[in-house]
């Protein structure tokens, strides 16, 4: 088992625009209205920078801004996690069409974006963190394994780290081997010990499969089946909630298993 703390929190999906605006909603206390999603803003980035980057990265640097805000720990300062199922599927359907043409010409601006650590690397160009940074890819357990990872690190090194989540749909025929139902993002400060700025506990420990904890809201529960990111939707609305909680969502081959208190 691994112990560690949740010290901020950065969101942003349908219906959902921010931890303070969610936060309500996810815990029963107003309706959940999908909506679009406001295309994320972010300052971090010169303007050069800013032109190139993608909407995937977009919406990883404005959760991790959020997330950090409350606890005033500097962007700069932190380990990060990347963690996405497919990445950034509109720039690798634009290289795949310019395979498929006779030129086969490839911008290495869209090359660059392609690549998985694409928003971890924006992350240290804007905010000038020089740390460690992980960027993973487990599929459908992909914010599973990124939470693992985050929480092992913050124990093991004894500092808070920077966990981000985010899946955006990806265009046909990408979308029929890989489908992204809507745009989620959430991003996670988790540290090793608790603070004045906790706000929830969690205890992590790997077990048989078994079923996964569901949203008790109908569109809440297809938003968490639709984007790999949203397996964080039980865990934010226990958060939430303030209120203890036990949680399954599937880890790989196994299962992972959250004990959430105050």
């Amino acid at each position: 088992m691994i112990d560690a703390c949740i010290d901020g929190i950065g969101l942003a999906g349908p219906g959902l625009a921010g931890w303070a605006a969610a936060r309500t909603i996810l815990a029963g206390g107003a309706p959940y209205v999908p909506a679009d999603m406001p295309r994320p803003v972010t300052d971090l980035l010169p303007p050069a920078e800013r032109r190139r980057c993608g909407e995937t990265a977009r919406l990883a640097l404005a959760i991790g801004v959020e997330a950090l805000a409350p606890s005033g720990v500097a962007a700069a300062d932190v380990p990060s996690v990347f963690t996405s199922s497919s990445g950034n599927g509109d720039v690798v359907h634009q290289i795949c069409e310019s395979l498929a043409t006779a030129e086969r010409d490839v911008s290495p601006t869209r090359f660059h974006n392609s690549v998985h650590n694409a928003p971890a690397g924006y992350w240290s160009i804007g905010t000038g963190a020089r740390g460690p940074s992980t960027s993973l890819c487990a599929h459908e357990s992909s914010f599973a394994a990124g939470l693992m990872e985050a929480a092992v690190q913050a124990r093991c090194e004894r500092t808070p780290v920077l966990l981000v989540a985010y899946d955006l749909p990806h265009p046909f025929p990408l979308s029929e081997v890989a489908p992204v139902a809507a745009p989620f993002g959430v991003a996670l400060l988790v540290a090793p010990e608790a603070s004045a700025a906790t706000l929830a506990r969690l205890r992590l420990a790997l077990a048989a499969p078994g079923p996964e904890t569901p949203m008790e809201d109908a569109a809440l529960e297809a938003l968490r089946v639709g984007n790999t990111a949203a397996r964080a939707l039980p865990l934010l609305a226990a958060i939430a909630r303030g209120a203890a909680a036990r949680l399954v969502t599937g880890y790989l081959d196994r299962a992972l298993v959250l004990d959430v208190s105050r």
